[in-house]
């Protein structure tokens, strides 16, 4: 079972592994200490790509790693189930997906298939409604790319909705892990990392890389350092 701990977790995207030799960069980052992989789901109609499905899930859960599910699609609550039943920890959806619908109530209907809960938001949707989700969520993720494709450019004006969520999770000392999606690499983890996100997906920084395994150590030896000790 995932536990939101205050020791930043760096999480690789397979959205940015090589899927003609998947299954040994997973075993590579395994036996590197990375105990966590995200799934982007993403269905052509939310964000402008297609990519994996539950197969996915099952294919790092083969490999013992718990998985994070990210739902980048327009019907999160008809595709929860999908991933949910084949073993995703947790499944996160977006909360411009559920069109205004109540949020807590979105967070239930997933938690009630047997798995965690996150809400994630866009980089253009003010932090604000995931605020006043915050205390409903397991993980609440910021956006730092603009969903779609693996590969941008990370989004340092993200970072005050980082801080202002960070502040209220441990203001009320909420068990929710903190995350940000998007563009994460060596150079701008530390940035992450000291605005209070302990949990962090990172894609071609990890997999695109001649080591996957060594680049994963480096990156979480580096969040971990800047992680603020007032968060610990």
């Amino acid at each position: 079972m995932i536990v939101a701990a205050k020791t930043p977790t760096v999480v690789p995207s397979l959205l940015a592994g090589d899927l003609s030799r998947l299954g040994a960069q997973l075993d590579a980052v395994k036996a590197a200490g990375c105990s966590w992989v995200s799934v982007d789901v993403m269905d052509g109609h939310f964000v402008p790509n297609i990519s994996f499905g539950p197969a996915f899930v099952t294919l790092a859960k083969s490999r013992g790693f718990h998985v994070d599910a990210h739902l980048m699609v327009t019907n999160p609550l008809e595709a929860a189930p999908w991933f949910a039943h084949v073993g995703a920890d947790i499944v996160t959806f977006h909360l411009e997906a559920i069109h205004g619908s109540d949020a807590r109530a979105a967070l239930d209907l997933v938690r009630g298939l047997g798995v965690k809960a996150g809400l994630a938001i866009k980089p253009k949707t003010p932090v604000a409604g995931l605020l006043a989700a915050l205390d409903a969520c397991d993980l609440a993720l910021v956006m730092t790319v603009e969903p779609g494709f693996g590969g941008q450019k990370f989004l340092p004006d993200m970072m005050p909705k980082v801080s202002a969520l960070r502040a209220e999770i441990d203001a009320r000392r909420l068990d929710c892990w903190l995350q940000v999606d998007g563009g994460v690499n060596a150079s701008n983890i530390a940035q992450a990392a000291s605005a209070g996100a302990d949990n962090l997906v990172a894609g071609s920084a990890v997999f695109a890389e001649k080591d996957p395994a060594a680049a994963f150590r480096e990156l979480e030896a580096k969040a971990r350092a800047a992680f603020g000790p007032s968060q610990k």
